[in-house]
């Protein structure tokens, strides 16, 4: 088994426990939600297969709504969200670059590009569960404050978390 293999079991098993255990509850002025699971979602290697990472996608969002108890909000959503990544992540990187299992982050890409990454999928995930939440009642104005806010609230999370768990020498894109 790889190390990138290890590193992401093992942060599979921390995000989703600490998400349901922890970041579920931390809600902000009854608005804003971290998400902060879906780091394990950025940080998969844009050279891992469709296949693989649409599963490791779908099966963190079930995770997520069995402890959460959420009716597949989180598994539609992950798994958009993995099908979205690797455009996204040319959109701010450079194809001709050799990508052979790097990790997105803020080390590999450079901190900018990794901050726009990471703000435009957290922006995504957070419009899908917030529209997908909003067909059973409708309320515009806290629809938006949702999305904004809890975008902000997640990509700081997930940034913070991004520079503590990097390693510390690796080559940039």
């Amino acid at each position: 088994m790889s190390k990138t293999a290890i590193t992401l079991a093992i942060l599979f098993v921390v995000l989703v426990a600490a998400q349901a255990v922890f970041f579920n509850n931390l809600v902000l002025f009854n608005v804003a939600v971290p998400l902060v699971f879906i780091y394990l979602l950025i940080i998969l290697p844009v050279t891992l297969s469709d296949t693989l990472a649409l599963t490791i996608g779908f099966v963190t969002g079930l995770a997520i709504d069995i402890l959460s108890d959420t009716p597949g909000i989180n598994s539609l959503s992950s798994t958009l969200l993995v099908a979205v990544r690797k455009p996204v992540f040319h959109l701010y990187v450079s194809g001709d670059i050799d990508l052979a299992d790097q990790c997105p982050s803020p080390r590999n890409m450079g901190t900018a590009a990794f901050l726009k990454y990471a703000l435009t999928m957290s922006v995504i995930y957070c419009t899908m569960v917030f529209t997908i939440e909003a067909c059973q009642v409708f309320n515009l104005r806290l629809y938006l404050l949702r999305v904004a806010f809890s975008s902000i609230f997640t990509f700081v999370i997930i940034y913070a978390i991004a520079s503590l768990t990097g390693p510390r020498r690796e080559k940039r894109l």
